[in-house]
């Protein structure tokens, strides 16, 4: 769970395709600002990826990419916003926005944060590494070690219980390591820049729940693009 916080029961995850399909529409518009072709945006190639995998629409693709490169009337102007603090029982995290309305979003996020606490910026970030995450799958012949050292990675992490291996990769790197990692044998599901704890936490029972609860009602909101936490398995 440290690198990413996901949600965890598939019937509900399933029940937020919609939403999830909206929030890839804000991060392919707003990686084709620097460019419609994605050969030549790396950010755009993989946001693509992402949105396919997951069969978004073909139109609803190709118009984000146009509506996000200013080829079509009405485009919306979005903006990042990084906010950093604790969830219950001190654990931290990173939530990390994509917004239209910068005051609604300050305002929402401020009372999804009651139940932990809403910190200062660098108040959590000093304990989280910004680097390249990329989920992968091996085949049956793919070796995780020889994989991880030929592609440039610079860490990795075994496969979890849905057979994805977790490569770090620094932050210059993502797409490189991207594009090597099927040569031996992997096939990548995600990619993306994002926050990795140093020192995650171990926590069970009721306070997991009480803090898993917290971080749903994050999750769910419609600005919030990634939640990054401090928090072990």
């Amino acid at each position: 769970m440290g690198a990413q916080w996901k949600v965890k029961h598939k019937e509900v995850a399933a029940n937020l395709k919609g939403r999830v399909f909206g929030k890839m529409t804000k991060e392919i518009m707003v990686a084709a600002r620097n460019g419609a072709d994605p050969d030549t945006n790396s950010r755009l190639r993989l946001a693509i990826e992402q949105a396919k995998k997951a069969s978004m629409p073909k139109d609803t693709l190709e118009r984000a990419i146009k509506k996000g490169a200013g080829l079509l009337d009405g485009a919306v102007h979005y903006e990042k916003l990084t906010y950093e603090g604790f969830a219950p029982h001190n654990v931290a995290l990173i939530v990390e926005c994509l917004t239209d309305n910068v005051n609604r979003t300050v305002s929402e996020i401020r009372v999804l944060f009651r139940g932990g606490q809403l910190g200062a910026e660098g108040s959590v970030a000093w304990d989280f590494d910004h680097v390249g995450l990329i989920e992968a799958r091996g085949d049956s012949q793919a070796d995780l070690d020889e994989a991880a050292i030929e592609a440039g990675a610079q860490d990795v992490e075994p496969a979890d219980e849905e057979g994805l291996a977790l490569f770090i990769t620094d932050t210059t790197d993502l797409d490189s390591v991207c594009r090597l990692l099927p040569d031996f044998g992997f096939t990548v599901e995600t990619a993306k820049i994002g926050y990795r704890p140093k020192n995650p936490q171990t926590i069970s029972g009721a306070e997991l729940e009480e803090v898993e609860q917290f971080l749903a009602a994050i999750h769910e909101h419609d600005d919030v693009q990634e939640v990054y936490v401090a928090l072990e398995g």
